[in-house]
């Protein structure tokens, strides 16, 4: 198998306040607004990667409240496992990796973030069974 014919996993916490805003973080590299998360490491489960990732670009400590989505970019071969997180620590320390912060309402949501980042963010906010979406790095398809 081609070393580029494989898939990497990446996760993401969508920490919901108490009035029901999410946190989105700016990018530093590409100035696009997203839940926080990451590439999972190969010895790390699944939920210590998401503590670490959400930790690393926010400076808060997590506890997943729900499986809300599985995504998969087809153009990168990136499976993204989205949860619904509440914060139980830290305080929101900008980084390298991160330009700013900001808790944003639903619509907000939609209006800042990308069609495939934005139902991620969507989707954790309701309940039931996790969605499974592909998209192409940018739209759904």
């Amino acid at each position: 198998m081609r070393a580029d014919a494989r898939h990497s996993v990446s996760v993401a916490g969508v920490i919901v306040d108490d009035r029901g805003r999410v946190l989105l973080t700016q990018r530093a590299d590409n100035g696009q607004w997203q839940a926080p998360g990451g590439v999972l490491e190969i010895s790390e489960g699944i939920t210590e990667g998401l503590r670490r990732e959400v930790l690393e670009e926010t400076g808060l400590t997590v506890e997943p409240v729900a499986l809300t989505g599985v995504y998969k970019n087809m153009a990168r071969g990136i499976i993204a496992l989205v949860f619904r997180c509440k914060a139980t620590g830290g305080s929101l320390t900008l980084n390298d990796e991160v330009r700013d912060f900001h808790w944003a309402t639903p619509d907000e949501v939609s209006e800042m973030v990308t069609e495939a980042f934005a139902v991620r963010v969507l989707d954790a906010l309701h309940d039931g069974t996790p969605a499974i979406r592909e998209h192409d790095g940018t739209h759904l398809v």
